[in-house]
């Protein structure tokens, strides 16, 4: 578990939501944490995107059923604009093309709006420090739309399945260009949920190697982001769960 550091500054949140009473009720929330400033409210994905633009903040809460842009496209444009910014998706869709998109779109966590507080706080401080969260179930749905996907390229040689076959390498394969012995350390790590600050500690390596060494692996193992990348590294040496 992550706990709240004091000599660190307020990790800043900006909440996407369109109902505004749960919207109201996630501010008041988190407002009460010592550890935690919200410096923006958007009752729509453009709202969202804009806010998130001109405040910079640590973490967006991210609902993905919003009015004039989605959670989905909203949280595909902040990801890319702003690597920096963390993306939670608190909703309450869990189908698995949804779950899928979402992370596919750069989410760093994925929620469902029935967790119990603390597990919301305790995800917001995590991503503050590095990690991805996604509970058992919602890396499952990732993981089983993966292998529909791969499925499908497969099934269909003459159909035009680009977009399946640039998910197919990372379902079917997860090592399609072999990792060295630090590569494959790190990767480990990844896998445990550490941050690169974590990871530079226990291989005594700089924080900036390590996010070297990081973007070298996604690449090679055709993950668009992190989240994706402990996800597929988990399954591939955990297919029971």
């Amino acid at each position: 578990m992550v706990h709240p550091n004091a000599d660190s500054p307020a990790i800043r949140i900006v909440i996407a939501e369109d109902q505004a009473l749960v919207r109201r009720g996630a501010a008041l929330l988190l407002a009460m944490e010592p550890d935690m400033e919200v410096v923006g409210q958007a009752c729509n994905g453009v709202e969202a995107v804009e806010l998130t633009q001109l405040l910079r903040p640590d973490v967006v809460l991210m609902d993905l059923h919003m009015p004039l842009k989605g959670g989905v496209a909203a949280t595909r444009e902040i990801t890319r604009a702003l690597p920096g910014t963390q993306v939670l998706v608190l909703t309450t869709l869990d189908d698995d093309e949804t779950v899928f998109e979402a992370v596919r779109a750069g989410a760093h966590a994925y929620l469902l709006k029935d967790a119990a507080e603390d597990e919301l706080l305790e995800t917001i401080r995590a991503l503050r420090h590095g990690e991805s969260r996604l509970t058992p179930q919602i890396a499952r749905k990732v993981m089983d739309q993966f292998r529909r996907l791969a499925q499908s390229s497969k099934s269909d040689p003459g159909e035009d399945t680009s977009a399946a076959r640039a998910h197919e390498p990372a379902a079917s394969s997860l090592i399609t260009e072999a990792l060295n012995d630090k590569e494959e350390k790190i990767l480990e790590r990844i896998a445990e949920g550490m941050s690169n600050r974590q990871i530079g500690a226990a291989l005594f390596l700089a924080e900036g190697t390590v996010k070297n060494y990081v973007s070298r692996i996604m690449e090679k193992l055709h993950a668009n982001t992190r989240t994706e990348l402990a996800i597929l590294t988990r399954k591939q040496r955990h297919p029971e769960k």
